[in-house]
């Protein structure tokens, strides 16, 4: 609930402007002019910022001390998030379990605004590279996680889900907005979303939401590589998802996963 004639603190403002944007590159540092253009922070107040926060370890800065990235005490955030999250925890033993059923990486994605961000993540077995999504960002319209979510959303909350321009992953991404509602609508009429090859090139994935809270901001996923995906094996993967799926929302209240804090 928000504080009605409260103003927020600018200098709190800036800190968390800066967090959200080193977190959103990722491995790629940044220095401090483009933090600067990225925030429209004064480079003045900046630097001040900065040296604040690297020395409570909230940013961390290389040997030469131009480049900022995000620090140790920003993971311990996430963790401790991740840790006290109740619907997560009845979530991952389902990973597991979907992961040794079919063989395949499972993820498990939350709607936050425009984006789907990766909470938990067991990959394939068959995969000679492991790569940990987990608290990654992603655009919501291209992934099957994404879409999912998207389509569970009321039609009049789905623009404020969107990128004012869809970005574009790969090739096939759909970037055009009547192509994606097209999209949308074959997803609530089948149950489920299908990324192919929309955000990472090979791989077709299968996005379910799941409906244990309102708004819906939970989706499982399953990824496979085109290579070894069949008719057959899609149509036993998408009914062993759909069969979890039911599970957890089945579960989901008496386990208490719609408490919130």
């Amino acid at each position: 609930m928000t504080d009605v004639g409260v103003r927020p603190v600018k200098s709190a403002v800036h800190a968390i402007e800066v967090l959200e944007f080193l977190a959103a590159r990722q491995d790629q540092p940044a220095r401090m002019r483009e933090i600067a253009d990225a925030t429209s922070i004064p480079r003045s107040s900046l630097y001040a910022l900065l040296r604040t926060l690297t020395e409570r370890g909230w940013v961390r800065r290389d040997a030469t001390g131009t480049l900022y990235g995000v620090g140790l005490r920003a993971l311990m955030a996430g963790m401790s998030y991740l840790d006290s999250d109740p619907a997560l925890r009845m979530l991952k033993p389902w990973l597991e379990h979907l992961n040794g059923e079919l063989g395949e990486t499972v993820h498990v994605g939350r709607l936050d605004g425009s984006d789907i961000v990766y909470l938990a993540t067991k990959e394939s077995s068959q995969y000679l590279r492991v790569i940990n999504r987990v608290g990654r960002r992603l655009p919501a319209s291209t992934t099957s996680l994404g879409k999912a979510l998207l389509a569970a959303q009321p039609i009049a909350d789905l623009e404020s889900h969107l990128e004012y321009e869809l970005p574009r992953i790969t090739a096939h991404t759909i970037t055009d907005r009547a192509e994606l509602e097209v999209d949308l609508q074959r997803v609530r009429d089948r149950g489920y979303a299908i990324d192919l090859e929309e955000n990472t090139t090979g791989l077709k994935c299968f996005g379910f939401a799941l409906r244990y809270t309102n708004p819906t901001v939970d989706a499982i996923s399953c990824s496979v590589p085109l290579a070894r995906l069949t008719p057959e094996r899609e149509e036993m993967i998408i009914a062993v998802m759909a069969a979890a799926v039911a599970e957890i929302e089945r579960q989901a209240p008496r386990l208490g996963a719609l408490t919130e804090f």
